[in-house]
């Protein structure tokens, strides 16, 4: 029983209590006299007597467990209740009798006494025992209630794995279909070339089959008149040998008949000179004769007749001869022309019978060319069948899937919407919170608190269980974190929650409006509040040479200079004033100063006079610190180089609890002046950025010597920061600015009429529970502080070049 009440507080010593024989201290059973509380809160309700103090039930009982079974004796308690009453009064009862030596009746007084003891000691651990029965009970039902949580929870979370998964899947399907739609939408595309390109090709090659074909005809044709010239060339030749032959043999008869004319004409030329001769040797036989010469006049003259019938017969006959041999050589002119016209004609024949082999090659070559052509024409048109089909059939399903997907674009579209209207109206309602809460919080000049909590780190404690939690309702989301201390919960409430993972820009984000403020004319603070080692310092700075984790400060300052930037426009005109300090050990240091060195901070620190910074608060609200050394700034890299000036100047150290500890108070401060031309208005802002020192116990830090010293000093200020937020939160007359630098310092922040922002950084580290639930109380009652309403500061010149820290 005792390994369940370690964690409850001490118990006070019983004076009557045995002292144990090692430290000679009370022996006292811490869980008898817990049991006993949790029983006075039944019937004993009610202060004890005052007047004597009572031993523990185990020492009553001659040193029993009460977490042991109760003995068989407790029968006899029956159904005897003890009340308060009865237990004071069995207490308080005196021994009777007259006679102090009448021991019998002491011992018998005594043995009644502690009968009476005994049956409340059993009833007491009957009544422990029933009690412990019932916690008991009530433990299993605590931890098969918790059981049922993280069963619920597990189930919860696979639900919403499986509803990821699904949604997740839902977006590969409908990406899938969008690919598959668009590669079907490519393949139809694709076919409908292929079908133009092979009905183009079908088409050029039926005309060049259609051009093949006329070619082929016409060389047909020209074969076939070629033919038809050679074979009536080849008949003609023939006439022509024919007409020659029978030329040459009517020649050959006209010369033998010329031949037989010629001794014809020789034998009457014979005859006529035998006649003449006749005549001669007749001409006795004259008159005798005279009728045969009559005669033979008479035949002479048909001799002569017929001569010249002959004659002229001869001269038909040469005159035919001539116009034969005429016809002969005209003919055998033109025998030689159709020589050569025939020999041509051979020649063209040879040539086109070359071509026309060509040509009934090339035309076999087309014919095969046109037959496979036809095989692919009808491959391509049952391909082309089969695609069409297919494309009839996608698209079919390319309908079916665009209907689909459409169905699921309109779903997604539709879901999309309504997420975008929900988290519009999430938004709206967020910066409607938002203003209505910075407007309540002006009006009632509370002070706003952010909660951030760090993530676990490698050096820190495994914890068994989650000690932090975030509640996920919709009126504490983002706004309340609780904490878990020896089963307890504590749970907290704030302006804004970021958890572990939150990143700097979301917290920028939050504050941006506010810095945005210090443009306006308003006098902004924002420091951060915790224990060493929460992120304060990466709150603030964040980390150097990684502009993902720029702190607040860096940020704040781009926003401003390009939004004065932007202002530029609309006549307005800033001057903006720069100056850094840090608290160390109840003392000013001035971070920018350029002649500040070791023996100079030595010497302010041992006490010996050094440049003494004095802060003053003026009548208007104003803030200055005599000495400071305050930089004219016009760009972020600027303000950048002197923030690392700064950071090499301030004071660190290594603590067992951090290795770069802060040991000072950084106070970071900007102030604004504006003026527009065209309106003559003047503005004057001052924004405050504080890193506090962190908080720590020196049981945990180890600190020692010099760091003891800051240690003190660190929680000395911080302590009277809390006595400030104290009496500002109870509304006392007196407040206690002037207790430490720090507080004086912020004394137009905290009780002023300033716009305050306080980062309360925790660990969610399980050793550091304790400094986290106290600085969240702290952050708790900072929240509840009303200060001054908010006040912007126009037409106001600044009478000195000093800077204001209110």
């Amino acid at each position: 029983m005792a390994s369940k009440n370690q964690n409850k507080p001490p118990i006070p010593n019983f004076t009557n209590a045995p002292a144990s024989p090692s430290n000679n201290q009370p022996v006292v059973d811490e869980v008898a006299v817990d049991k006993r509380r949790k029983i006075g809160l039944g019937k004993m309700v009610g202060p004890a007597n005052s007047g004597r103090t009572r031993q523990a039930f185990s020492v009553v009982n001659g040193g029993q467990e009460n977490g042991g079974p109760p003995s068989s004796a407790g029968s006899e308690c029956g159904s005897i209740e003890f009340t308060k009453e009865d237990v004071e009064a069995l207490l308080n009862e005196k021994m009777k009798g007259k006679n102090k030596f009448n021991l019998k009746e002491k011992c018998d007084q005594m043995m009644d006494y502690i009968r009476k003891l005994r049956l409340c000691i059993k009833w007491f651990q009957e009544l422990e025992g029933s009690y412990l029965l019932e916690q008991e009970k009530l433990r299993n039902m605590l931890d098969c209630a918790e059981r049922k949580c993280n069963e619920m929870e597990v189930l919860m979370k696979n639900k919403e794995e499986e509803l990821n998964s699904i949604i997740m899947e839902l977006r590969k399907n409908c990406a899938s279909l969008h690919e598959k739609l668009t590669k079907e939408e490519s393949d139809k595309l694709a076919a409908m070339d292929s079908l133009a390109r092979e009905k183009e090709a079908r088409l050029a090659a039926e005309r060049l089959q259609t051009s093949l074909t006329d070619e082929l005809g016409k060389a047909q044709r020209e074969h076939s008149s070629a033919s038809q010239k050679i074979t009536s060339l080849n008949d003609m030749y023939k006439r022509l040998q024919e007409y020659n032959t029978s030329l040459q043999q009517y020649n050959s008869k006209l010369q033998t008949e010329l031949a037989t004319v010629n001794e014809a004409l020789k034998r009457v030329e014979k005859e006529k000179a035998a006649v003449v001769e006749n005549l001669s040797t007749l001409r006795g036989h004259y008159n005798a004769l005279q009728d045969q010469l009559t005669l033979t006049r008479a035949s002479q003259d048909e001799a002569m007749k017929q001569r010249e019938a002959l004659v002229n017969d001869v001269v038909c006959l040469r005159g035919e001869l001539q116009q034969a041999r005429d016809d002969r050589d005209r003919h055998l002119s033109q025998l030689e022309v159709l020589t050569t016209e025939a020999v041509k004609y051979k020649e063209c024949t040879g040539k086109s019978f070359a071509e026309l082999e060509n040509l009934s090659l090339k035309s076999n070559e087309l014919e095969a060319r046109c037959l496979s052509q036809s095989d692919q024409i009808k491959a391509l048109q049952d391909k082309l069948g089969a695609a069409e089909k297919k494309l009839q059939v996608s698209d079919l399903s390319a309908m079916e899937t665009r209907t689909e997907y459409e169905e699921q674009k309109k779903l997604i579209h539709d879901l999309q919407n309504r997420l975008a209207d929900a988290e519009i109206k999430i938004i709206e309602g967020e910066k409607l919170r938002k203003k209505l809460h910075n407007t309540i919080l002006e009006l009632k000049g509370n002070i706003r608190v952010f909660c951030r909590v760090r993530p676990l780190l490698a050096d820190d404690a495994a914890a068994e269980a989650k000690v932090i939690s975030y509640p996920t309702s919709t009126e504490f989301l983002g706004r309340s974190i609780d904490l878990m201390q020896s089963g307890q919960k504590h749970s907290f409430t704030f302006d804004k929650v970021f958890m572990p993972d939150a990143s700097q820009q979301e917290v920028f984000v939050e504050i941006s409006q506010l810095v945005q403020s210090a443009l306006d004319g308003y006098k902004v603070c924002i420091f951060a509040y915790g224990q060493t080692g929460s992120g304060k310092t990466h709150t603030m700075m964040g980390r150097p040479g990684n502009p993902e984790q720029k702190g607040l400060i860096p940020r704040s300052l781009e926003q401003i200079f390009e939004t004065r930037q932007s202002l530029k426009s609309q006549g307005w005109k800033y001057e903006m004033q720069v100056s850094m300090l840090e608290i160390y050990n109840e003392t000013i240091r001035d971070l920018l100063s350029t002649n500040r060195s070791c023996s100079d901070v030595s010497r302010t620190e041992n006490g010996v006079a050094g440049k003494q910074y004095a802060i003053k608060h003026d009548a208007n609200g104003h803030t200055h610190v005599s000495d400071l050394t305050v930089v004219d700034v016009r760009s972020t890299r600027e303000v950048s180089f002197l923030l690392d000036q700064a950071a090499q100047s301030r004071s660190v150290g290594k603590t067992q609890m951090n290795e770069q500890s802060s040991r000072s108070h950084f106070v970071f401060t900007l102030r604004i002046s504006g003026v527009n031309e065209s309106t003559e208005q003047q503005v004057q802002g001052v924004l405050n950025l504080i890193d506090l020192a962190g908080s720590e116990r020196l049981s945990k830090s180890g600190s020692t010597g010099d760091r003891l010293k800051e240690t003190q000093a660190i929680n000395k200020s911080l302590s009277s920061l809390s006595d400030v937020i104290f009496a500002l939160a109870k509304k006392e007359d007196h407040v206690p600015f002037r207790n430490s630098k720090l507080t004086y310092l912020l004394q137009p922040c905290l009780g002023g009429d300033s716009k305050t922002l306080m980062f309360v950084n925790i660990s969610p580290d399980p050793s550091s529970l304790g400094e986290s639930l106290c600085s969240l109380r702290f952050a708790a009652r900072v929240n509840a502080c009303e200060i001054g309403i908010p006040r912007r500061q126009t037409n106001m010149r600044p009478s000195d070049s000093r800077l204001s820290y209110g």
